[in-house]
């Protein structure tokens, strides 16, 4: 095997486990995907066909470019939503991964307007503020929620903008980050924030994460040993082995 070949197969596989840790940690359900960057060619990107996370393996894995145009479908149906992906790859030239979930604890935020911070040190990588992007600002009140073209998906890009996560009103989240363990970590963080967040604000005054705080915190989260410990042990939990030095 070539060393192209098994630098694509070595992210191949860590997509799949993607799919499974996020299954498993509850982000997402039946419904939901992670993508990441080629690794040999930024214009494209890998997704899986349109199968629930927790199922899919590295047979899976499909090639689009940044137009959301499979590169060969090899027979199998596409996620209707990858606009999603490949918008915010276009737009934002250092993401390497994205999520696309519907996190329950999320949709509250979304609809009400809300606002979402990091509370606890872990969900720092949320960002100071996590924008909400509503598609029927721009699309009126005759869409289904979904981001089905370029249109919608460039229009949600525009709303995440250098930030790492945007809340979707009444649907979900996207999550995009320089990697692609960042972007599980994110994603994570993003959910149980939101449950902790909705908790906290029962028992009074929320003091959130300073701007001073969040920018400290983050590179040790998105650090090698911080990331190469949490896989490991999302990993685990989800069936599968590998190494925390991986």
């Amino acid at each position: 095997m070539s060393a192209a070949s098994a630098k694509l197969a070595a992210a191949i596989r860590d997509l799949m486990l993607a799919n499974r840790i996020l299954a498993n940690e509850g982000v997402v359900d039946g419904f939901g995907h992670v993508s990441m960057r080629h690794p040999d060619n930024p214009d494209r990107y890998l997704l899986a066909r349109s199968r629930s996370p927790e199922l899919v393996t590295e047979d899976d894995i499909l090639e689009f470019d940044l137009d959301s145009a499979p590169i060969d479908l090899k027979g199998r149906t596409p996620y209707s939503e990858r606009p999603i992906h490949g918008c915010i790859y276009k737009s934002r030239p250092d993401v390497m991964a994205v999520c696309h979930n519907h996190a329950h604890s999320l949709i509250p935020y979304g609809v009400t307007g809300t606002v979402m911070k990091p509370i606890f040190h872990f969900s720092a990588g949320i960002g100071v503020e996590v924008p909400i992007w509503d598609i029927r600002d721009d699309f009126g009140d005759k869409t289904n929620l979904l981001v089905l073209n370029n249109d919608q998906g460039r229009s949600l890009a525009k709303a995440l903008g250098p930030h790492p996560a945007v809340l979707m009103r009444g649907h979900g989240s996207a999550v995009a980050t320089q990697d692609l363990k960042g972007t599980v970590l994110v994603s994570i963080a993003l959910m149980e924030n939101a449950a902790m967040l909705s908790e906290a604000r029962g028992m009074g005054p929320v003091r959130y994460l300073s701007a001073g705080e969040v920018e400290a915190m983050q590179p040790i989260l998105f650090g090698r040993t911080t990331m190469s410990r949490a896989w490991e042990f999302w990993c685990r939990r989800a069936g599968f082995e590998t190494d925390v030095n991986e």
